[in-house]
């Protein structure tokens, strides 16, 4: 049976001037976290907002154990990236 694990990262750009610049570092980080942990990476709330953003990081397998890994390093790569900026991370199963 597949594990589907689901880290959402929620994070605030506090410098950010503008959605194009916005839209920059959140592609940046999916591109990053897709090539280094082949993981999916959607951006899901604050579209319209250019100083806060919430993406879904999603790893499936059929070993729990291995998602969690595979999570934590999205998450611990996430936050030596953005620093401060990541306000906050949960995990979510299926």
């Amino acid at each position: 049976m597949a594990v589907i694990g689901v880290l959402t990262l929620e994070l605030g750009l506090e410098n950010s001037q503008s959605l194009k610049e916005k839209r920059h570092v959140v592609q940046s980080l999916k591109d990053r976290l897709r090539q280094k942990f082949n993981v999916d990476v959607a951006e899901i709330v604050y579209q319209d907002l250019w100083q806060r953003w919430m993406v879904a990081d999603v790893a499936v397998s059929s070993d729990q154990s291995h998602d969690e890994k595979v999570l934590r390093s999205v998450e611990d790569d996430a936050s030596a990236v953005l620093g401060p900026e990541l306000a906050g991370a949960t995990v979510e199963w299926m």
